[in-house]
């Protein structure tokens, strides 16, 4: 009877990997709140540091910076080593980075930090989505990362409002206070409770060549053309979000507050909305056709270059509608991408294609469209062809991810994989 209700006591797999994904979706939040409390924040920081826009421009340069430097060798870690202390670790340099921002008394200090968030950011970005990968097969991961990402938005958007409603009324340290504990505590509890799964537990394809080693990797098309894809969706999206409240201001004669509160909001709903319906669109698609994850991505990258272009291009009365639509069409990628990179490749090198994938998207994406989009805009006189710009890497995403569908895995829970040999699924 001991022996049963021990037994019966002991959490199930299901169990297990569902705590799993509800603890490292909160570090998730937490970690984009922790990185956006300092936008929030940002008028107060200046104030005080004197520090001018380049200056503090540079904080974002140094952020980015250090996260990709930092990821191949983190990859490498989270292929040899358990994830549960590397991501408890990471949580931790990069929750002592935020405390230690609220001490700072110079902007030399604030910039070495910031760099060094980017480091512990980098940890955990790279293995939570393998660790993850270890508890569900490749079938549910669209779902999964659907839920996992979408912190994103909704982490953001708490990061602008806890920076600046704690900073206007506390002072700018205080949010950094508040935001550095909640990320212990999860993580700590991450530690304790969640015991990390055999790697590779939860795979049903069979790990190739291509799929399951560092040499393979330039080989595996699959996982070339999802990183591809998500790196010109990454420098639209970077690009977008960092001239969308100056485009309010100067096209749509909005004050600086109100053009923030409506670039914050539409990123807000469309993140959690947008995330939820591809999420489910793809599960749905996918079940259906082991192709559906990208084939999703890429016709709503597809659809979303029209509307952008009104959005960019038309006319006042028709921008927060159509700035509001687009952003809806390009977060219905926010699951879906993820799972094409997560599927692509097998348990063997899967933290490595992560933070190869990470480099990638950032080298190429939105560490540098901000400064094109502004050189073209300056170029030009018209921010508006500088954000034209953004139209051309969403056709070139958008071909990417059509050709990629061509190399989607054979996933056998997929109704038209199931109609072939099953040799076909390897």
């Amino acid at each position: 009877m001991t022996a049963q209700l021990q037994k019966s006591a002991k959490p199930s797999a299901a169990q297990t990997a569902a705590l799993a994904l509800f603890l490292l979706t909160c570090l998730n939040l937490f970690n984009f709140i922790d990185r956006y409390v300092l936008p929030g924040v940002q008028p107060l920081v200046q104030k005080e540091f004197n520090a001018n826009d380049a200056q503090m421009g540079l904080l974002t340069t140094a952020f980015f910076f250090t996260y990709m430097i930092a990821a191949p060798l983190t990859g490498w870690l989270g292929d040899r080593y358990p994830r549960r202390p590397l991501i408890a670790a990471g949580t931790l340099l990069w929750s002592i980075a935020t405390l230690f921002t609220a001490t700072v008394r110079s902007y030399d200090t604030l910039l070495i930090r910031h760099a060094i968030v980017g480091i512990g950011e980098a940890t955990f970005s790279i293995y939570a989505p393998a660790l993850l990968a270890d508890f569900y097969p490749e079938i549910d991961r669209n779902r999964v990362l659907s839920i996992f990402y979408i912190t994103i938005p909704v982490g953001a958007a708490l990061g602008y409002l806890s920076g600046g409603v704690l900073g206007q009324h506390y002072g700018w340290r205080m949010p950094f206070f508040i935001a550095a504990l909640p990320g212990v505590l999860i993580a700590a509890a991450f530690w304790f409770f969640v015991k990390e799964p055999e790697r590779g537990a939860a795979d049903e394809l069979a790990p190739t060549l291509n799929r399951a080693t560092i040499f393979g990797l330039a080989h595996n098309p699959a996982f070339w053309t999802a990183t591809l894809g998500m790196a010109m969706w990454t420098f639209t999206v970077g690009g977008i979000s960092t001239f969308l409240p100056t485009f309010f201001v100067r096209f749509g004669g909005y004050s600086v507050a109100a053009a923030g509160v409506t670039t914050g909001a539409i990123t807000a709903i469309d993140g959690l909305l947008g995330t939820v319906a591809g999420g489910w669109l793809g599960q749905r698609w996918l079940r259906k056709n082991h192709r559906g994850l990208y084939l999703l991505s890429a016709w709503s990258i597809l659809f979303a270059i029209p509307v952008a272009a009104a959005a960019i291009f038309g006319p006042r009365s028709l921008m927060v509608s159509t700035v509001f639509l687009a952003e809806f069409l390009l977060f219905l990628n926010n699951g879906p991408l993820n799972a094409c990179l997560v599927n692509s490749v097998a348990a063997p090198v899967r933290s490595t294609a992560i933070a190869i994938n990470l480099f990638m998207i950032h080298g190429l994406g939105d560490a540098f469209s901000p400064r094109l989009i502004g050189h073209v805009s300056d170029a030009t006189a018209s921010l508006r062809i500088g954000l034209g710009v953004t139209l051309i890497s969403l056709a070139i995403a958008s071909i990417i991810l059509f050709t990629g569908s061509h190399f989607a895995p054979l996933l056998p829970e997929s109704e038209d994989t199931r109609q072939l040999s099953p040799s076909a699924t390897h």
